[in-house]
């Protein structure tokens, strides 16, 4: 992605000076050095900027965080190479946490931003269309129901995010070309907003009464956070599998990080500069060639076997949690007694208490789906900007901005997510070799060599290159022995 005809020898560059230089405050605009940076060489100096900048947001040394942030606008830009991109995201919310010191300014600098709910349905349906992992969880998602739903003659599917009918369609019409005949489908919508529900049953109406399906559909206007299980309504004698697509994690924060909101909502985490983030970045250069990609530079760059913490705000399981924590939710879903739940998740760590922690694992992951957009759609599009900034930029800012309950971007790998199930009462469902081999005929479809699947203990994760960076996993309930 960083193009540069030539070599990209440091002899005389800029880059010899990074390692030995400090960020101070005589360091003045308008730093005219910094336009003679290479691509390669700015997207590197980008990152030291960002990590230098966390630190000193995380030690409380808002002058150097101001200063690095200076620099950072001088560098970046939101319409610029991946990385020029990707920096403008985490600068805005690394200068977020820093306004959120100030309840006053910022709540007055935000009084008049308010939540665009159906811009926030159109990015996500712009990432099913330009991106294949969701089209993959849904693919995987159907064959996993289909499947645990053999011969059964009433079957209940519950949505926990009922965004895109597309895939109820194709289920639709899986089912109703069983040899044995379609059964009776009856699928519960969850949506907040009561014309997405409205537009989903019209279109699954439409398709069942196409195909001569008996179908019902149960709309649930609600939040996952305040969602009362009775409205479900599971039936006795019906086969229930349930579908969550990215909505798990949301909940992770909302039980344990509750309680402990005293210590974990400071805006600032005092730790000192970690030496695992110091940067070689001539040592970096000097490996770099035409064809890295941002996952590529980041890997050199971040220093050799850093691994962050896997330390998560997160409920025990079994607890006595409220129903809206996701040990407490999750136990309300094993009591509906589900043949099959399929889970997709994004697969990394962010939820990490230090903030050190999360801005190494999201540089990572975030650079890969800024990769895969580069792959996909010109620099000028403006679908692939709103998806950078009112999809990937908010989460960004979630992860980076936001301490205590107000953290609902708490992604985490699949072996946590693994033990939560085992540990709530679920079963693991391994996914079949034919829906592996549906999920990787369509990655094939999409014509980028990029994309990924790979088998784990059951499960798929899928990736770019060698990132993961999404999870689908299988689960059912089982009787529990304590």
């Amino acid at each position: 992605m960083f193009q540069e005809d030539g070599s990209s020898s440091v002899t005389s560059s800029p880059l010899q000076m990074f390692p030995m230089m400090s960020l101070s405050p005589n360091l003045m605009c308008p730093y005219p050095w910094l336009k003679e940076l290479k691509p390669e060489e700015r997207g590197l100096y980008l990152i030291h900027l960002l990590v230098t900048c966390a630190n000193h947001v995380a030690s409380g040394s808002l002058e150097n965080a101001n200063i690095a942030l200076d620099q950072i606008s001088h560098l970046a830009s939101p319409d610029g190479d991946t990385m020029q991109r990707i920096a403008s995201y985490f600068s805005e919310a690394l200068a977020d946490r820093i306004l959120r010191n100030w309840p006053g300014v910022y709540k007055a600098f935000n009084s008049t931003k308010l939540p665009n709910l159906a811009e926030e349905v159109l990015v996500r349906k712009l990432f099913f269309e330009y991106l294949p992992f969701m089209k993959v969880a849904f693919v995987i998602t159907n064959q996993a129901i289909i499947e645990a739903m053999e011969g059964e003659k009433m079957v209940h599917v519950i949505d926990l995010n009922v965004s895109e009918p597309a895939q109820w369609c194709a289920l639709i019409r899986d089912l109703s070309a069983r040899p044995e005949g379609p059964p009776h489908l009856r699928i519960t919508g969850v949506h907040r907003r009561k014309e997405v529900l409205d537009q989903a049953a019209h279109v699954l109406i439409e398709e069942a009464e196409k195909l001569d399906l008996s179908f019902q559909f149960n709309p649930v206007v609600s939040r996952l956070d305040n969602l009362d299980i009775e409205k479900l309504r599971v039936k006795t004698g019906e086969a229930l599998a349930i579908s969550s697509i990215m909505q798990l994690h949301s909940l992770v924060g909302s039980g344990a990080a509750a309680a402990s909101a005293a210590a974990d909502n400071s805006r600032y985490n005092r730790s000192p500069m970690s030496n695992a983030f110091s940067l070689n970045l001539h040592r970096v250069a000097a490996q770099m060639n035409q064809n890295n990609t941002l996952g590529d530079l980041l890997e050199k760059d971040m220093v050799n076997g850093h691994s962050p913490s896997t330390d998560s705000a997160s409920s025990s399981p079994l607890s006595s949690a409220p129903t809206s924590s996701i040990d407490g939710f999750l136990g309300a879903l094993w009591g509906l007694s589900p043949k099959v739940m399929v889970v997709t998740e994004q697969d990394s760590d962010h939820n990490g208490k230090n903030l050190m922690e999360r801005l190494s694992e999201s540089l990572y992951f975030y650079a890969a789906l800024f990769d895969c957009l580069e792959s996909a759609l010109p620099r000028a599009s403006s679908e692939r900007l709103k998806m950078e900034k009112m999809l990937l930029g908010e989460e960004i800012k979630n992860i980076i901005a936001c301490e205590g309950v107000e953290r609902k971007e708490r992604h985490e790998k699949l072996e946590k997510w693994s033990q939560r199930f085992d540990l709530t009462g679920f079963s693991n469902v391994p996914l079949s070799y034919y829906a592996m081999l549906q999920a990787k005929r369509l990655l094939q479809s999409v014509n980028c060599d990029g994309y990924k699947i790979r088998e784990e203990n059951g499960c798929v994760v899928i990736c770019w290159q060698d990132r993961p960076l999404f999870s689908v996993s299988a689960w059912r309930y089982r009787s529990w022995n304590p």
